[in-house]
C-alpha cells in the first residue's frame, strides 16, 4: 500500500487514456500509428519539461506560447523557403529564445516583478513583435529540410517500424533536461529555492541566477517546440496560442506543485503525455473545441487539489 500511495495519479489516468485511445482507433493500434502519435505530441512534452523548472522554482512562464509563434513566424521569414538558410534561422531564433528568457529572468529578480505579471507583459510584446514582423498574416514558407525537423520519419527501423525524427528530439530533450534537474546541483538549487527561496538565500544559494536560468530554460523549450510545431504544421499567426496554460496544466497533472518546491521530469512528461492523450479521446468522441478546453480547466482544478491534498497528507 505504501508503494501504491507513491504512484503517480497521472501515470494511472494516462494508461487508462491510451487504453481507450488504443480501442477506439485502429490507427493506434500499430507501432507506426502510435508513433506518429508521439511525433504530434513531442512539442507541448517539451515545452512542460521547461515550464516545470520555473514552476518548481516558484514562478510562471506565460510566454511561451507567443514565443512559439514568434519562432514559426520568424523562421519563415528569415528563411523564405531557402533551405541554405535553415540553421542561421534555427540559430537567430534560438537567440531570441535566450533573450526573452534572460529579460524574463531579470524583470523578476532585479525588478522584483511577480513572475506572472513580467511573463504576461511579455506575452504581449512578443505577440505584438510577431503580428508587426509578419504584417499580421503568415508570410514566407519554411523550407523542406527545416520542415523534416518535423515531419520527418526514419523508415525500416526494428520493433517500431517507423522512427519520427520528433520523437529522436524529444528523447534527447528529456534525458538532457531530466539530467539537470536530478543529477546536478543545478536541479538541487531549483528545488531548494522553490521550497522556501528566503532559507535558501540565507544558506548562500545564488537565487538570482538559478531563477534567470529556469527562465532561459523555459524559453529554450519553447524554441525547440515551436520548431517542431513548424516543421509539423506549417506557417500560422496563432500556432503557439494556448500553449503556455497547456504546459502550465501538463505539469501540475504530472504533480509540479503550483507553489514550487515539488515536481520532476518524468513527472511532467507523464502529466503532458496524459493531457495529449485527452485531447486525442476527446477528438475522437467528436467533442468540440470549446468543450476541450473546459474540460482542460476542470482537470488541472481537480489535479491542482489533488497535488496540493497528498503534499498535505506528507
Amino acid at each position: 500500500m505504501k508503494r501504491l500511495r507513491k504512484v503517480n495519479p497521472a501515470l494511472v489516468l494516462l494508461l487508462v487514456l491510451l487504453a481507450t485511445m488504443v480501442c477506439m482507433s485502429p490507427l493506434y493500434q500499430t507501432a507506426p500509428g502510435f508513433m506518429s502519435f508521439l511525433q504530434r505530441a513531442a512539442p507541448l512534452v517539451i515545452l512542460t519539461c521547461g515550464a516545470s523548472f520555473v514552476l518548481i522554482a516558484g514562478g510562471f512562464d506565460l510566454s511561451s506560447g507567443a514565443l512559439i509563434t514568434l519562432v514559426v513566424i520568424g523562421c519563415a521569414l528569415i528563411t523564405n523557403g531557402d533551405p541554405s538558410m535553415t540553421w542561421t534561422a534555427v540559430a537567430a531564433v534560438y537567440g531570441m529564445g535566450l533573450a526573452v528568457g534572460l529579460l524574463n529572468g531579470l524583470i523578476v529578480t532585479q525588478l522584483k516583478v511577480p513572475s506572472i505579471i513580467a511573463t504576461l507583459g511579455g506575452l504581449l510584446s512578443i505577440k505584438g513583435l510577431a503580428m508587426v514582423w509578419s504584417g499580421g498574416a503568415p508570410s514566407g514558407y519554411l523550407p523542406p529540410n527545416l520542415r523534416y525537423l518535423g515531419r520527418g520519419v526514419l523508415r525500416d527501423m526494428p520493433i517500431t517500424g517507423t522512427l519520427p525524427i520528433a520523437v529522436i528530439v524529444l528523447v534527447g530533450f528529456v534525458a538532457l533536461y531530466h539530467w539537470l534537474m536530478h543529477r546536478t546541483n543545478f536541479g538541487r538549487l531549483v528545488l531548494m529555492i522553490g521550497d522556501n527561496p528566503v532559507a535558501a538565500e540565507l544558506a548562500g544559494a545564488p537565487v538570482r541566477r538559478v531563477r534567470v536560468a529556469a527562465f532561459v530554460l523555459s524559453s529554450l523549450s519553447a524554441v525547440t517546440a515551436g520548431i517542431l510545431l513548424g516543421g509539423f504544421s506549417g506557417v500560422s499567426v496563432d500556432v503557439g496560442t494556448g500553449y503556455d496554460l497547456q504546459a502550465i496544466a501538463a505539469a501540475v497533472i504530472g504533480g509540479v506543485v503550483l507553489l514550487g518546491g515539488r515536481g520532476s521530469i518524468p513527472g511532467a512528461c507523464i502529466g503532458a503525455l496524459t493531457l495529449y492523450t485527452l485531447f486525442t479521446v476527446l477528438n475522437l468522441l467528436g467533442f468540440s473545441e470549446p468543450l476541450r478546453v473546459a474540460v482542460q480547466g476542470l482537470i488541472l482544478i481537480g489535479a491542482a487539489a489533488l497535488t496540493a491534498w497528498r503534499h498535505q497528507r506528507r
